[in-house]
């Protein structure tokens, strides 16, 4: 599969994105996205973009340097799904990572949570709902897109 890849006038942008799980209580790392980005204070699983030719797991351990400071161990590519934003078309492949070296700097201003199922921090973008919803079915909790909205989409539906 190429890099980008062509729908309807709008190009897919692959995104390496790291589902990192402290395995002392299960708990994820979520980040703020900083500002100068769209949905600016938003909340996350930490990743980037893929740079041509790089591969997912490259892409993460370079993204993961540059926002969190770490340098992972591994990575299990785990799923892909994709979502339409308004303002990207994005193809997000989700690594599992339980094992990390270094100390966590935000290094672009961004703000981080290490969180519990279902999360408290809010609104959580929407192309997370499918990981956040797989993580609840894999531990036995129950699932509530509803719940991580952000209360002006609410008020728009």
């Amino acid at each position: 599969m190429s890099q980008t890849e062509t729908t309807e006038a709008r190009s897919y942008t692959d995104v390496a994105v790291g589902v990192l799980i402290r395995e002392s209580d299960n708990a994820l790392l979520i980040t703020s996205r900083p500002l100068g980005k769209p949905r600016a204070g938003w909340w996350e699983f930490p990743g980037g973009k893929l740079e041509a030719g790089e591969t997912v797991e490259a892409a993460l351990r370079r993204e993961l340097v540059e926002e969190l400071g770490i340098r992972i161990d591994n990575c299990i590519a785990w799923k892909v799904t994709e979502h339409d934003y308004t303002h990207a078309l994005v193809r997000l492949h989700w690594c599992k990572v339980t094992q990390w070296s270094g100390d966590f700097e935000m290094r672009e201003g961004q703000q981080m949570s290490w969180q519990q199922l279902p999360l408290t921090v809010r609104p959580v973008l929407e192309g997370s709902f499918p990981v956040l919803q797989w993580l609840s079915e894999e531990r036995g909790l129950p699932f509530d897109a509803a719940a991580y909205a952000h209360a002006e989409e609410v008020a728009l539906k």
